[in-house]
């Protein structure tokens, strides 16, 4: 078992050791109790970027000793959404529950010295003591009925077959201060702190057991994690004083809202961070967008490279207030990356979205060259790469499907707008290059010809090719569409036009 090298032994109210004087060794510690999200992963990037920064270590820990909420599937996932953004760690992983009899020799010390006693009290009673609390709006804390057992009380409880869990005798008086690297000096009052649980009764640690033997084991120099762990550090820092170890140094994170204020939720896009990664969002925008989220360069950078995250990375530049999470900040500043990519990078990167979201109709495997000459036309277009099968899914169907009332989305009448189709596809049979600059010297004079402006010309003819009013130029698509697919796709809109009598315009 790892156990690191032994920590010089100070009180736990010892002034923090500054970054310089300290090898800095992190940790991002998840519970598989769920999907990694966006607050879980800009926690490991922070850690990373500041391990980083100052050539240290950064540990992966999977604190997995809650087996009651633990959900199939996450510790891979976990792992993946960090490789997925190049989170790449030093050590690791280490899983908790591999680590049991470490706490529970940690904790049989504690038990010797006194600072810990065994608790016998029955769920049910502590359910309706916490009940009754709530009916007088009194804070919930166990009522310490065990702390004062004597032997003999103890060893009748025994009898019973009772199953304790071991509890920290936290001091009922005073108070505990420690100092935040974020938040600066923070003070918590013993009277609001309970004695909480170290060993659970099936003999697995608690969060507040494991986390700091671990921490302490691994040498880990500075914990960086979200502001709602805040309220821990005092219960930590006493159990620190108490193994008479060295608490590292703590920096608690501010807390990601939504657009509105309220707490994220998956309204605002708090979907798993594998999610992201499936909606085509690339890694190298995440890990930007992710890092603006409490964290800023100054008031006007937004564009950043990893390379100069590690270089500018630093806890001073993390702010106390919330981060405020904007799904259209992510979408544009990923379509910024998007357009930064070669066309053969968007080809490789894309081609795998098509594969899966193109309808089954459309033969595969996919021409690369066709499908570059496509994304040429809707790289400066896409936020994302999910977007990219239904921005292009006309260019490789063969009969298109649309509402015929499209083709008059331009307010030409059936008559008017089925002579213009007539008319275009008479030109367009006449030419023998089949370019863009050909396509429109043919087709922009037409359109004085019929008296009738370039706008709705070209609208209708868009529609009848693409299915859309709204797609990349047309004359590029044109081209990128071929004579034969052209022709096609006019004639057919021809025959929709002439039987439009029928229809409401």
């Amino acid at each position: 078992m790892l156990t690191g090298p032994a920590r010089p032994i100070h009180s736990a109210h010892s002034v923090m050791k500054s970054v310089s004087e300290t090898p800095v060794r992190v940790r991002f510690a998840p519970s598989p109790t769920g999907y990694p999200h966006l607050g879980n992963i800009r926690t490991a990037l922070f850690n990373w970027l500041f391990a980083r920064h100052h050539g240290g270590k950064f540990i992966l820990r999977i604190e997995d000793t809650d087996r009651a909420r633990k959900v199939e599937g996450t510790e891979e996932a976990i792992l993946d959404s960090l490789r997925w953004l190049g989170l790449d760690w030093d050590e690791g992983p280490y899983f908790q529950s591999q680590r049991l009899a470490i706490y529970r020799d940690i904790t049989r010390g504690l038990l010797e010295k006194g600072h810990v006693y065994l608790c016998y009290c029955p769920p049910q009673r502590l359910e309706t003591m916490r009940r009754e609390q709530a009916e007088r709006r009194e804070p919930p804390k166990y009522d310490r009925q065990c702390r004062h057992l004597t032997e003999q009380e103890r060893a009748q409880l025994e009898s019973t077959g009772a199953n304790p869990v071991v509890r920290f005798r936290t001091p009922v008086e005073g108070e505990t201060t420690f100092n935040d690297l974020i938040h600066g000096a923070v003070t918590f009052k013993h009277d609001t702190l309970d004695d909480f649980i170290l060993l659970k009764s099936d003999g697995y640690p608690t969060y507040h057991l494991a986390n700091v033997v671990d921490d302490h084991l691994m040498a880990v120099s500075h914990v960086l994690r979200a502001d709602e762990w805040l309220s821990s550090v005092p219960r930590h820092v006493l159990l620190y004083g108490a193994l008479n170890w060295t608490p590292p140094q703590f920096a608690h994170l501010p807390i990601i809202l939504g657009p509105d204020r309220a707490r994220l939720s998956k309204r605002h896009g708090a979907t798993a961070i594998t999610e992201y990664q499936k909606q085509g969002y690339l890694p190298s925008a995440m890990v930007n967008f992710l890092a603006l989220l409490g964290w800023s360069l100054d008031d006007r950078t937004e564009l950043l490279s990893i390379d100069d995250l590690i270089k500018h990375f630093s806890l001073q530049r993390v702010g106390k207030t919330a981060a405020i999470f904007n799904r259209d900040k992510l979408d544009w500043m990923n379509g910024v990356y998007l357009r930064q990519l070669t066309l053969d990078e968007f080809v490789q990167q894309a081609i795998p979205f098509l594969d899966r979201d193109l309808p089954e109709s459309v033969e595969r495997p996919l021409d690369r060259g066709f499908v570059g000459s496509v994304l040429s036309l809707v790289q400066e277009r896409a936020r994302t790469l999910g977007e990219v099968p239904e921005l292009t899914r006309f260019f490789f169907e063969g009969e298109l499907q649309y509402d015929p009332r499209l083709l008059l989305a331009g307010k030409l009448e059936a008559p008017e707008a089925a002579e213009a189709v007539a008319a275009g596809m008479a030109r367009l049979l006449q030419i023998q290059m089949w370019d863009a600059e050909t396509l429109e010297g043919t087709l922009r004079p037409l359109a004085t010809e019929l008296g009738i402006s370039t706008g709705k010309l070209f609208g209708l003819l868009r529609v009848a090719l693409t299915g859309r009013t709204a797609a990349p130029p047309l004359f590029q698509t044109m081209m990128v569409l071929g004579k034969e697919k052209c022709m096609q796709r006019l004639e057919r809109a021809a025959q929709l036009l002439s039987a439009f009598s029928g229809l409401e315009a």
